[in-house]
């Protein structure tokens, strides 16, 4: 059973221009982890992705019955040489945009779990949902719970249907550039000034309200965000190096990837110079977006995070898992899925036993992939450039299928385990 399909609600609102052919290009290849045997149809699945799209850096990790088998960086260049420190490794660092919200969605699962966050109550009895004004602008947020906001139930409307996403609209909720740049407390103050979109249960994909989830973990911890979640997800699991990107393009980690675009220049919404950048170090606010798509991570971190739902670990009991894959009040796509708490899940229908498991992530500069098989595998892909095509022919939703082939196509699995070279 194959994931495709759930990009299209998870991609971040920015204008968009065709990006340029790289068919004629002759890449260079370089690829860097640990030797792995057998499973050479990942790496031309890869490669083959990248070079078609002009693609520079590329990461992948691969598990199977809970061992890491593959861990991979892959880098491109046009010359012989790769860029002097831009050479990819299992361990380099991403943006994973909207897999974010996995992280996000199981910190607040384990809040549940250890009783002190009850995700039927409304989220405005946790944390300041007033208009600028002072008041509720809408009495339906009553019914806004918790699990309502986990399941893209709030009826905060679908930015690729309203055509407004205030996770995107920093001039505009600043009035102006020279009082730029904004909070998360005042991009709630603004989208607070209106009603809801939809009545409370509708699904609609949103960013806003998977940031408001990050708000909700602060009121109830007294930490912040990120504090919490290194704390209470990632440590138990072993995993160090995933942090809160920085927007700038002078405040990168010594490990993360440089972003690649073909979108023109734009104005940064970082402060008020009103000097052009390029859209991924700029065009947005990632500290603003930190619960809904601002982590970075490694392929490995992603793997050895998804394998929280393998079983019962110190950070989620077989009944918090169990709830984070059911489908409770949430409707089924006209594609046959659903999203629960922080994934989009598929009944396998016949192709085994259970579910497939998935999000993907989109920003400017970034595309990222995490899947979740029902025979027992993950996988991790991460990208440092989406496409900008305002026809989607770039077709980056094709790492799905191709990856599902490497794995068919693989005739025998590794059974050494390279977690231990990594956590």
């Amino acid at each position: 059973m194959k994931l495709a399909g759930a990009a299209a609600v998870t991609a971040a609102l920015a204008p968009a221009t065709r990006a340029s052919a790289s068919a004629d290009t002759t890449w260079h290849t370089w690829i860097d982890g640990p030797s792995t045997p057998g499973m050479t149809s990942f790496d031309n699945a890869m490669l083959d992705f990248m070079k078609a799209r002009g693609i520079t850096s590329g990461s992948l990790a691969v598990t199977t019955g809970g061992r890491l088998v593959k861990a991979s960086g892959y880098t491109l260049n046009s010359t012989q040489t790769p860029p002097v420190g831009q050479r990819v490794g299992p361990t380099t660092l991403f943006r994973i945009a909207s897999i974010s919200k996995s992280v996000t969605a199981t910190a607040v699962s384990r809040l549940a779990q250890e009783g002190r966050l009850n995700l039927d109550t409304p989220i405005d009895q946790l944390i300041d949902l007033t208009s600028s004004a002072g008041h509720i602008v809408d009495s339906r947020l009553d019914q806004v719970t918790v699990r309502r906001v986990l399941h893209h139930l709030g009826g905060w409307g679908d930015p690729l249907v309203t055509g407004f996403d205030p996770m995107f609209a920093d001039v505009q909720i600043a009035g102006g550039q020279s009082n730029l740049p904004v909070t998360q407390r005042q991009i709630i103050k603004y989208r607070s000034g209106w009603g809801l979109d939809n009545d409370p249960g509708t699904f609609a994909y949103s960013n806003y309200g998977y940031m408001l989830l990050g708000r909700v973990i602060e009121a109830v911890t007294g930490l912040a965000y990120a504090n919490y979640v290194q704390q209470a997800v990632l440590a138990p699991m072993g995993i160090t190096r995933m942090r809160i990107g920085q927007s700038a393009a002078s405040l990168p980690m010594p490990t993360e990837s440089p972003y690649q675009t073909t979108l023109p220049l734009t104005t940064t919404v970082l402060n008020p110079s009103g000097t052009d950048v390029p859209w991924p170090y700029g065009g947005f606010n990632l500290e603003n977006m930190d619960s809904h798509g601002g982590w970075l991570a490694s392929a490995v971190d992603l793997v050895r995070f998804g394998s929280i739902f393998d079983g019962n670990t110190s950070v989620l009991n077989p009944g918090s898992v169990s709830a984070t894959f059911a489908r409770q009040d949430t409707p089924l796509d006209g594609d046959g899925y659903y999203y629960g708490y922080g994934w989009f899940i598929r009944s396998t229908n016949g192709a085994g036993v259970g579910y497939n498991a998935w999000h993907n992530g989109s920003l400017p500069g970034t595309w990222t992939w995490l899947v979740r098989c029902y025979n027992g595998r993950s996988w991790s892909a991460l990208f440092n450039r989406r496409d900008e095509s305002s026809d989607g022919s770039g077709n980056y939703n094709a790492i799905d299928s191709a990856l599902w082939n490497a794995a068919d196509a693989v005739t025998q699995w590794p059974t050494n385990d390279l977690y231990p070279q990594y956590f």
